[in-house]
């Protein structure tokens, strides 16, 4: 006794798949038999009432005037009992091939009545014209449903869909309809191609449903592997940042760690300077293992009597705050005190109002005076100026600028931690915002922009509640402003670019095409030679127009697989009259891409006549061939090149695959990010102003919308994956500095977790 094997669930999802697509097959049959049969019930009846040179008996012919009558007055009654026949019919031979739960039965070894076996042997005789005329899509749909069912190639007298099952409906149909067994006779030789309905849209429908969802040929496909890439890459940068908030979470949270054992390194001292604002080199932050970083002695000032190192350089009204306070009073407490005292008086050459505040005001105070909070959040916002302030790629007047912003957005800070949590946190945004601004270079104090940075900061100074959130607004709005100037600036290259974009995908899927056809092998050295050297360049083209012309591709590719089966040798002379019968098309065509692509040399004229050689050979051939032996024959060849079509759909599909997933530096890049190149002549910060659809073409900007560039995505990838590129502060210098310092502070307390580093590598903040 044998048991029922059991499904696991990936079978029973597997056979429920191939049921549903099943159903859709029956479906769309369904549809199709009721959209044709009104048609075919008219050629049925006039076909009945043609007498014209019939020399039948009165008796015969009074069957046949008698039938086409019934049939007109009731042409209603068998379209029902026609299309119930055909769906049971076709529905019956699926059901056959439907994935079953368990083993089916054996078959019954009953005998079949020879007149069953007689009328099978007649619609064999009767299917066997539509067979040959229709064995290329019947041999596709073969092959579709044996891979559909993992049963490989079906058998032709397994193909739910072959002509016979029609046929067999219809006449079935008929004699359900006639009440006179006498006239059942009449149908047979009706059922011949003139008058029963097309098979070829019903297949080629049947094949399209078949055929793989997703298959390469078109710009969508590449723009949506793309698309889903960039979705990707800021889902991951949301993670990372969600991450990093929870690190400082923990970091500010009650078990931020020990008195005395800073969750964050503390910063170098920073030299003062008598002149200009900048040291000169990095040397100056330099401190050996061990010992505290000492400032570079060309930059410090001579300290005065009862005046501490770090306090020089400040401004008297500051100094004497420092010195009244000693460090005892609330941090906020002491900005209130200090901003006044910094606008004090004009800045002299000793002691300069444009030097670093924050990480000096630190030094300036007793070591564990301030709460771990106010020393955290000053440790932090100082190593946010300090980045800022020693950019050489920002400007001057942008940093004179910034530099005031030290005070405004420490106090902010203060009163709100989420300055560091909340990416757009107002103060955070203006830091942010007046950074990138810098890079662009609007040096010039007339420009627009740098007015409205003018005017941000000072309302920021105003100490006004919701100061920063308007500047920020005001700031965003003149960047909307600056960037539509920058996109009507880069109008020339952006439409260069996408021209440029579009030629190359064009290219590129032109060469696939004729590529998979040929490698399927097959395909004489003619014709495998011209398509190469010839047809690429047609479909290029179509490709290029399709957008204007819809359905040029098609139409290029189409003439393209005609002209391959034009040269297949025809077993059949009804694959010979077919072939003379499209041939007049086929030649037209072929004339009108060549034309349209200029080829009007000598050599085309050879080809064309290399062509009708190969033509009139296949026409020429002589067949002394049985036709059962015929249609044998036509019914392998055309399976054949279904296998080979199917085979060349799953390379390209499998080639579409790996390129989807291939995994690029430059996926998630977007506009408005920053990125900098290290050349010969040192770095160089540039802004990607534009992003092409299809994401294979990049246009950067540099300082003051300067020396417009682009580069194909494979040259930036290369750029970034080498090292000679990097995307600068993906989530604003504030993220930036925050990321650095949590990985260092991880160093020196077990209890932060891994760092997360946002934005630093090409690949992290992507």
């Amino acid at each position: 006794m044998s048991s029922s094997p059991v499904q696991t669930p990936a079978a029973r999802k597997a056979a429920s798949s191939q049921q549903a697509t099943l159903d859709a097959l029956a479906g769309i049959v369904a549809t199709y038999v009721n959209e044709q049969l009104t048609a075919m019930t008219g050629r049925m009846v006039a076909a009945l009432a043609d007498l014209a040179g019939h020399n039948g008996d009165p008796q015969d012919i009074q069957r046949r005037v008698k039938a086409a009558r019934l049939l007109k007055d009731n042409a209603y009654a068998f379209f029902h009992l026609a299309s119930g026949a055909m769906s049971l019919a076709v529905r019956r031979e699926l059901d056959r091939l439907a994935p079953q739960a368990a083993p089916a039965r054996m078959a019954s070894l009953d005998l079949v009545p020879l007149e069953e076996i007689d009328n099978r042997l007649a619609l064999g005789v009767l299917a066997r014209p539509f067979d040959i005329q229709f064995a290329d899509q019947l041999a596709t749909l073969a092959v579709r449903l044996g891979m559909l069912l993992g049963r490989g190639v079906l058998r032709a007298d397994s193909n739910p869909f072959r002509p016979e099952v029609f046929l067999g409906a219809i006449e079935g149909a008929w004699r359900e309809f006639e009440p006179e067994t006498d006239a059942h006779g009449l149908i047979q030789p009706l059922l011949r191609p003139d008058i029963v309905f097309d098979f070829g849209p019903l297949f080629d429908a049947l094949v399209a449903a078949l055929r793989k969802e997703g298959q390469p040929g078109s710009v969508d496909a590449y723009r949506i592997q793309k698309t889903d890439d960039g979705a990707a890459a800021k889902a991951a940068r949301a993670g990372q940042r969600a991450a990093l908030a929870d690190q400082l979470r923990k970091l500010f949270g009650d078990d931020g760690g020990e008195d005395g054992v800073p969750l964050i390194p503390d910063l170098p001292t920073l030299p003062a300077s008598a002149g200009g604002w900048r040291p000169s080199g990095a040397g100056a932050f330099a401190a050996t293992p061990g010992s505290a970083p000492q400032p570079a002695a060309s930059f410090a000032p001579a300290t005065r009597p009862g005046e501490s190192a770090v306090q020089a350089g400040w401004p008297a009204a500051v100094q004497g705050v420092l010195a009244q306070s000693g460090g005892t009073a609330p941090l906020l407490d002491l900005l209130a005190r200090i901003e006044p005292a910094l606008a004090e008086g004009p800045a002299t050459a000793a002691t300069p109002q444009n030097v670093f505040y924050l990480p000096r005001l630190k030094q300036s105070l007793p070591q564990g005076s301030l709460p771990r909070h106010d020393e955290r959040t000053l440790d932090l916002l100082s190593r946010v100026f300090e980045t800022v302030l020693l950019d050489d790629s920002i400007p001057a007047r942008t940093r004179e600028l910034l530099q005031l912003l030290q005070v405004p957005v420490l106090k902010a800070a203060l009163l709100d931690k989420n300055f560091f949590f909340e990416q757009d946190h107002p103060a955070r945004r203006l830091v942010d915002l007046m950074s990138r601004v810098g890079w662009e270079q609007h040096a010039d104090a007339d420009d627009p922009l740098f007015q409205t940075m003018r005017r941000s900061v000072a309302r920021v100074g105003e100490a006004q509640p919701e100061a920063f959130a308007s500047a920020v607004a005001e700031l965003e709005a003149g960047i909307a402003a600056d960037e539509t100037a920058q996109q009507a600036a880069l109008a020339a290259p952006v439409a260069s670019a996408l021209k440029r974009e579009k030629h190359e995908v064009a290219a590129r899927q032109a060469r696939d095409a004729v590529a998979l056809r040929v490698q399927a092998g097959d395909v004489v050295d003619v014709v495998s030679g011209f398509l190469e050297q010839r047809w690429t360049t047609v479909l290029t083209f179509a490709w290029t127009i399709e957008d204007a012309r819809p359905g040029a591709v098609d139409n290029a590719t189409r003439a393209m697989d005609d002209l391959i089966w034009s040269v297949k040798p025809k077993a059949t002379p009804e694959q010979r009259k077919s072939l003379i019968a499209r041939l007049p098309r086929l030649l037209q065509a072929l004339n009108k891409w060549l034309d349209a692509i200029k080829w009007q040399d000598a050599e085309r004229l050879q080809f064309f006549a290399r062509l009708a050689e190969y033509h009139a050979a296949i026409v020429r051939a002589p067949i002394e061939l049985s036709p059962e032996r015929q249609l044998e024959l036509a019914a392998q060849a055309a399976q054949q090149d279904a296998i080979r079509k199917v085979e060349m759909e799953n390379a390209a599909a499998e080639q579409a695959a790996a390129r989807a997933a291939e995994v690029s530096a430059v996926d998630g890049l977007e506009r408005g990010m920053w990125l900098e190149f290290r050349t010969g002549d040192g770095a160089r910060k540039v802004k990607l102003a534009w992003v092409s659809p299809l994401r294979t073409l990049f246009i950067f900007s540099g300082a003051a919308r300067r020396e417009a560039f682009s580069l194909a995505a494979e040259k930036l990838a290369a750029a970034l994956n080498d090292g000679s590129a990097r995307l600068l502060a993906i989530d604003g210098v504030v993220g930036q500095v925050l990321s650095d310092a949590m990985a260092q502070g991880a160093v020196n307390d077990a209890s932060i977790a891994a760092p997360v580093r946002v934005g630093t590598h090409p690949a992290a903040g992507l």
